[in-house]
C-alpha cells in the first residue's frame, strides 16, 4: 500500500485503509487487509471500525469482511454529476456510438492515470478492461495518451514519474523515452492510438478534448478489436470524433471541473 496517506495525518491513514479494502474488488476479511497494511493490527482495526461507523465501509458480520460502503456510492455519484464530463456528455457519447457502431469511451485524468467516467457498446459489446469507474494507466491507453500529449510540460512530467511502465503486451511503450517520442508524434498528429498496448486485441484511435484556452478536460476514443477491425478503419473515424470532443468541450465551457493532472 502506498505512503502518500502518512503525511496527512489520521485522516491520511484512514483513506489509505478505504483505498486498500477497495483495490480488492471483493469483500476482504480482516487477516487479507492487515497483510496488505502497514499498520499495526489495533490501529489498523480502529481505523477500519470507524470507516464502518461512517458509513465508508460495510461489515458483514456472518462473512466476517469489510467491503465499501453505501455512503461512497453517495459521495461518488455526488462526484460524478459535479466534476465528470459524463452528465453533459451522454447525447454525444450516444451519437457517436451510433455513427461508428464501435465502442466509446469518455475519460478523464486523475492523479496521471486515466479514470474511464463513460462507455457506450459496442453494437456487438466486446469484453474488455474499461467500464465507467475504472481507473487505468496512461502511458498504454489511448485516451491517456491522448490527453498526456496536450498537457502543459510540468503537468506530463509529473503524469509521467506516476506512470509505472509494466509491458502488458509486446506492443506497450515502456519506458519514458518511448512515451515521450509517442506524445510528441500525437501532438502532431492530432490523435492517439492504442496498438494492443494494453490489452491484446484491443485497438482505438483517440482525442483530446480541449477547452478553448487547450486545456485538456479530458478524452473521446473509438474502441474496436483486431480481429474486427484495424487502426486505418479506426483512423477513417478520427474527424468525426475530434467533431464529437469539440462540441462536448463547447458545452463544457461554462462547467467547473478539478484540475487535471
Amino acid at each position: 500500500m502506498g505512503t502518500e496517506g502518512h503525511a496527512d495525518g489520521t485522516v491520511g491513514k484512514a483513506l489509505d485503509v478505504l483505498d486498500l479494502v477497495a483495490s480488492y474488488g471483493r469483500p476482504v476479511r480482516f487477516s487479507e487487509v492487515l497483510e496488505g497494511a502497514l499498520y499495526p493490527k489495533a490501529t489498523l482495526y480502529r481505523f477500519l471500525q470507524t470507516l464502518t461507523h461512517q458509513g465508508m465501509l460495510a461489515y458483514d458480520a456472518n462473512r466476517q469482511t469489510y467491503s465499501l460502503g453505501v455512503r461512497l456510492v453517495r459521495l461518488a455519484h455526488a462526484a460524478w454529476s459535479q466534476s465528470s464530463l459524463a452528465p453533459l456528455a451522454r447525447p454525444y457519447l450516444d451519437e457517436l456510438a451510433s455513427q461508428t457502431g464501435e465502442t466509446i469511451h469518455l475519460a478523464q485524468m486523475d492523479q496521471g492515470q486515466v479514470l474511464y467516467v463513460d462507455k457506450r457498446n459496442a453494437a456487438q459489446p466486446v469484453d474488455m478492461f474499461s467500464q465507467a469507474g475504472k481507473v487505468g494507466p496512461a502511458y498504454c491507453t489511448g485516451v491517456g495518451k491522448a490527453m498526456l500529449a496536450f498537457m502543459p510540460k510540468d503537468a506530463v512530467s509529473a503524469a509521467v514519474a506516476r506512470q509505472s511502465f509494466h509491458r502488458f503486451t509486446p506492443q506497450t511503450l515502456d519506458s519514458p523515452e518511448k512515451l515521450m517520442a509517442e506524445l510528441a508524434a500525437i501532438a502532431a498528429r492530432g490523435h492517439a492510438f492504442d496498438r494492443e498496448e494494453h490489452e491484446p486485441g484491443i485497438i482505438c484511435c483517440a482525442v483530446p478534448i480541449l477547452s478553448r484556452s487547450g486545456k485538456v478536460l479530458g478524452a473521446l476514443s473509438v474502441t474496436s478489436t483486431t480481429s474486427r477491425t484495424n487502426l486505418t478503419a479506426l483512423e477513417a473515424h478520427a474527424t468525426t470524433i475530434k467533431d464529437c470532443a469539440a462540441r462536448i468541450a463547447a458545452e463544457a465551457e461554462n462547467w467547473r471541473f478539478p484540475e487535471q493532472n
